[in-house]
């Protein structure tokens, strides 16, 4: 069984856990699962699954703490199953490192759905959808493909990686490097999730081209095209946390970006290129 065909499964509630369980065999995948917190963290240490499900309510602890101790070692994906839907827990389970969120009650297909769509994103080492040598193509630019800069003067969009070797980018002392998905700013390398480095890539691909919130829960879907899928509020709103984790990982500034900047009611784009 392949690595990349295996999940792990914290749950204490055995009737959701063995309904999570089918589903996931059923995508081909080798599962393990766990009843609780501690035995979920052993299981993704020892299994390395692509996959994590993780229920938020756990007897031992939450879980958030869960997810923080499974980022310290591991870039699984991991899904956040809770029967809450209060908008604070799910920004919560964001932050602490869960990719994405499903609320209880859940539907099958559902879960299948997010789960392929994450199997479509490469993990870290590998190379990722754009081939060695090829220039990624930017989005369309939300309105026009100049944008306009705050002294009134117009600057062409241009993505983070002119001039640089193949999938490498490298803007205001920030490099990614699509390859080996690695971060560093300044020569010192910077951990991200898996979810925070695929918005850093789209952003720096696309230069001062505007991304729109929509156009970035696509992008973390692998979907090139609008294929009608439905994107909520809550989708949007994971966008805004995660690119608040990357600023925070990064030390940018909202109010004086350095790297991401938002156009307000719109999306996101990086800022302007600095002279030092």
């Amino acid at each position: 069984m392949e690595a990349s065909r295996v999940a792990v499964i914290v749950e204490d509630d055995r009737d959701i856990r063995d309904l999570i369980e089918a589903v996931l065999i059923q995508s081909g995948f080798e599962v393990h699962a766990a009843a609780s917190g501690e035995e979920g963290v052993q299981a993704v240490e020892k299994h390395d699954p692509s996959i994590v499900t993780l229920d938020l309510g756990l007897p031992d602890m939450d879980g958030f703490e869960v997810a923080r101790r499974i980022r310290l070692f591991s870039d699984s994906y991991i899904i956040m199953l809770t029967a809450r839907a209060e908008e604070l827990d799910t920004l919560l389970g964001l932050e602490s490192g869960a990719d994405d969120y499903i609320t209880k009650p859940f539907r099958p297909r559902e879960l299948r759905a997010r789960v392929a769509a994450m199997l479509r994103r490469p993990r870290m080492g590998d190379t990722g959808a754009s081939p060695v040598g090829q220039t990624p193509v930017p989005a369309a630019p939300a309105n026009g493909s100049e944008q306009p800069e705050g002294n009134g003067q117009t600057q062409v969009a241009e993505p983070a990686t002119n001039g640089n070797p193949p999938g490498t980018y490298l803007h205001n002392g920030l490099l990614l490097n699509h390859q080996t998905r690695t971060t560093e700013v300044n020569g010192q390398e910077i951990e991200l999730t898996r979810t925070e480095f695929d918005l850093l890539h789209a952003l720096m691909e696309s230069g001062r081209v505007v991304r729109t919130k929509t156009d970035l829960v696509r992008r973390l879907r692998y979907e090139d095209y609008d294929t009608g899928s439905f994107i909520s509020d809550a989708d949007m709103r994971a966008i805004e946390v995660h690119i608040g984790n990357l600023r925070r990982k990064l030390g940018d500034n909202s109010r004086e970006p350095r790297w991401l900047e938002t156009v307000r009611g719109v999306g996101y784009r990086l800022a302007p290129k600095t002279l030092r």
